[in-house]
């Protein structure tokens, strides 16, 4: 039975030693068997770790979408012109056959899927990558698939200093389009200024800053040579700012991409959407990358070559020892987390080859 208020985030996590993952020759043929380094977290997994988020995998479990190291074996059906022992590489355990939620990915050693690796090139520092998952391809969905973002385009992207915000400003901005950060206070404001957004504004957390806001947004629209409107807008906070500002700042047959609820769940009334004629997309990757893998594949190579390119600055924000494991998942529960937030992971101390750590 749910609690009625979650326990703190500390009471709910552990290291546990459990058996290292092998490449067994008959089930894990299309295997890859990675050595940790690195581990993405993000809000979604604190959600997660707390029962409140949509995916509610059987306990226990151990949480993390995103991994990245080195091969260390791999299945016979894996052709050395795929991946080869030794490589860097990237994984995304959301993107197994199985799909499972993206879990799995904080423990020393994990085996995925081949289907979930990719290639880490060697202009990256491997904890840059770290945040693919959550961020990247949660931005990237929603401004190529869905809104199909380009040179020209206005693009309005809510929560902008966190995880997906930042990833969305960035992406826009490699891809040719302006934009306009918006942040919940004037002090979140440097990190989307540093990821090249064009205007950053303030949205407040009520009614009259959400009111401004939307004054400001139409304002810096017109001011950008788009006296209609922004063409997309990405939306990671939802609530209240959704009816009393974003709607309204949408041009004319634009498009709105739900990709989180920070500020909680509100109804979505259809008048103002009627004569906007405009779109409001629910922005889930995951079931799309699976269905399209060659597609997924190809965007993931060019999120990979905006930041081998300089497109993208890489970077690790916050980054914490495997040790510390816990204060990465408080940062979201204190509101606190900006941007990419990296778990470096720690070999045995004894090297014991028998057993790795895993939350």
């Amino acid at each position: 039975k749910p609690l009625p208020t979650p326990s703190p985030i500390r009471d709910v996590l552990r290291i546990d030693h459990v058996p290292t993952p092998t490449i067994d020759s008959t089930h894990d043929r299309n295997n890859v068997l990675i050595s940790a380094h690195y581990a993405g977290i993000q809000y979604p997994d604190f959600l997660q770790a707390q029962g409140l988020y949509q995916i509610k995998p059987p306990l226990p479990y151990t949480p993390g979408m995103d991994v990245v190291g080195l091969v260390v074996d791999k299945g016979s059906d894996v052709s050395d012109d795929r991946i080869r022992i030794g490589d860097r590489v990237y994984a995304n355990t959301a993107l197994c056959p199985s799909g499972g939620g993206g879990l799995g990915a904080l423990a020393e050693m994990i085996s995925v899927s081949s289907d979930a690796v990719f290639p880490v090139p060697d202009e990256l520092h491997m904890s840059s990558v770290a945040n693919l998952g959550r961020n990247y391809c949660a931005a990237y969905h929603s401004l190529k698939v869905i809104g199909n973002v380009g040179p020209g385009d206005l693009v309005l992207v809510d929560g902008a200093s966190g995880g997906v915000g930042m990833a969305s400003v960035e992406l826009a901005k490699a891809m040719g389009a302006k934009v306009i950060a918006g942040v919940s206070r004037v002090d979140k404001g440097t990190l989307p200024s540093m990821a090249g957004a064009d205007r950053v504004l303030c949205y407040g957390r009520d009614r009259e800053t959400h009111k401004q806001f939307k004054e400001d947004v139409k304002a810096a629209a017109k001011e950008m040579g788009h006296p209609d409107g922004v063409s997309l807008i990405v939306d990671v906070i939802h609530g209240d700012l959704f009816q009393d500002a974003l709607v309204s700042c949408i041009k004319p047959l634009g498009k709105i991409c739900l990709v989180g609820f920070v500020a909680g769940q509100k109804p979505i009334k259809p008048g103002l959407l009627l004569i906007k004629e405009a779109t409001v997309v629910g922005s889930l990757w995951g079931r799309w990358a699976r269905a399209n893998p060659i597609e997924f594949r190809n965007n993931m190579n060019e999120i990979l070559n905006f930041m081998a390119e300089g497109k993208i600055e890489p970077r690790a924000d916050n980054m914490f020892s495997f040790d510390d494991y816990v204060k990465a998942f408080e940062l979201f529960e204190q509101n606190s987390g900006r941007g990419n937030t990296v778990i470096c992971v720690k070999s045995d101390s004894a090297g014991n080859t028998n057993t790795i750590s895993k939350l």
